[in-house]
C-alpha cells in the first residue's frame, strides 16, 4: 500500500540532516498519509486497520471513542489519521525509521512510496545503519538461523531448520536480502503483525506492499535504517508539525530534549505552541500533529 502524499515540507528529525546541494530544486521532504474515513468490512478490527494503514490500534481507539478491544461492525465508519513525517536523511534508496515503523523509498532524492512495516521486538532489535540490497527472491526458502533454532529449542517447540515456499513460510512470497547479516525485507503470512515490534529483527511488509516494492528496487540499491522517535516539520504554509513515537529500544534519551533541539534547529521557537507540543510528547501517538501557534492561542511554554 502506498501511503498518499500531502503538502511539501521542510523537515527536521533527530537524525543528522544531509547537506543540501545545488541540484535540490524541490522541497527535500514531504508529509505522507492523510486524514480519511474508512468503511468497515467484515473481518476488520482496530488492530488490522492499524497494521494496514500505519497507525497504532490504541490511537485509532482514542480518536474514534472506542475501547481498544471493541468489535467493529460492518459499514461502521472509522476515522483514520495516518500522517507521518519523512525522516531527514540522505534521500537515497530505502530508508527505514525504526520507532516510526515506516519504510520510505526514494528515487534520485524524490520520495516515491512509503509503507508501514513490522520490526524487531525489544529483545531482538532491528539493527540500524547503512545497507545494500544483495538479493531478490520470489517464493524464498527460509533457512532458519541457528539463533532462532535455539529459541525454538528453549521454548520447547519443534526445531525447524528449513521452511519451503508456501502458506507456512513466514517470509511470504518476496524476499529482499540486505548486506546486514540475516536481515531481510520481506512479506508475511501474518499481515496483522505489520506495524508492530514482533520480528527477529527483519522488516515485514503487508503482502500487497512488498509485491509493489519488490520490482522497484534492484540489487545494489542502497538503504539506511535510522532511529528517530521525534520528528518535526514546517509546511509550506508555515504550519509546524510534530510526530513522537515511543522510544521502543530506549536509545533516544529524554524525548522533550529532542523536541527542543529540533525546534531550535528548525528555527521555530516562536512558531510552536509549547503546550500542544507537550501533549504530543506525552501521548506518543506516532501521528504528525499540528503544533503551530494560532492567533487565539499563546505559545504557552
Amino acid at each position: 500500500m502506498r501511503i498518499g502524499f500531502v503538502m511539501p515540507l521542510i523537515v527536521l528529525a533527530i537524525t543528522a540532516p544531509s547537506p543540501v546541494t545545488a541540484r535540490d530544486d524541490p522541497p527535500r521532504m514531504v508529509l505522507v498519509g492523510s486524514e480519511f474515513s474508512h468503511l468497515v468490512h467484515t473481518g476488520d478490527s482496530l488492530a488490522s486497520l492499524g497494521a494496514r494503514f500505519g497507525v497504532d490500534a490504541a490511537t485509532l481507539a482514542r480518536e474514534n471513542n472506542l475501547k481498544i478491544n471493541a468489535r467493529l461492525k460492518e459499514a461502521q465508519i472509522v476515522r483514520i489519521d495516518n500522517r507521518h513525517i519523512v525522516p531527514d536523511t540522505g534521500r537515497n534508496g530505502i530508508v527505514i525509521n525504526v520507532p516510526q515503523r515506516m519504510l520510505f523509498l526514494f528515487d534520485s532524492t524524490r520520495l516515491v512510496a512509503s509503507y508501514p512495516v513490522g520490526l524487531g521486538r525489544p529483545g531482538w532489535p532491528t539493527p540500524v545503519g547503512p545497507f545494500t540490497v544483495l538479493l531478490k527472491e520470489i517464493d524464498p526458502v527460509w533457512d532458519v538461523p541457528p539463533s532462532i533454532q535455539e529459541e525454538m529449542r528453549r521454548q520447547g517447540k519443534l526445531v525447524v531448520t528449513r521452511v519451503l515456499p508456501g502458506p507456512q513460510n513466514p517470509l511470504g512470497r518476496h524476499w529482499i536480502g540486505t548486506s546486514q547479516r540475516n536481515l531481510g525485507i520481506h512479506g508475511t503470512v501474518e499481515p496483522a503483525s505489520v506495524y508492530r515490534f514482533q520480528s527477529h529483527g527483519c522488516i515485514r511488509l503487508h503482502p500487497d506492499d512488498v509485491a509493489e516494492l519488490f520490482p522497484r528496487v534492484d540489487v545494489g540499491t542502497p538503504g539506511e535504517i535510522v532511529y528517530s522517535p521525534v520528528l518535526m516539520a514546517r509546511a509550506s504554509d508555515g504550519a509546524v508539525y510534530l510526530e513522537v513515537h515511543k522510544d521502543i529500544y530506549r536509545r533516544a534519551g529524554d524525548l522533550w530534549t529532542r523536541v527542543e533541539e529540533s525546534v531550535e534547529k528548525l528555527g521555530a521557537q516562536s512558531d510552536v505552541n509549547w503546550a500542544l507540543a507537550r501533549v504530543v510528547v506525552r501521548a506518543q501517538e506516532g501521528v504528525a500533529r499540528d503544533v503551530s501557534v494560532r492567533l487565539d492561542q499563546p505559545p504557552g511554554r
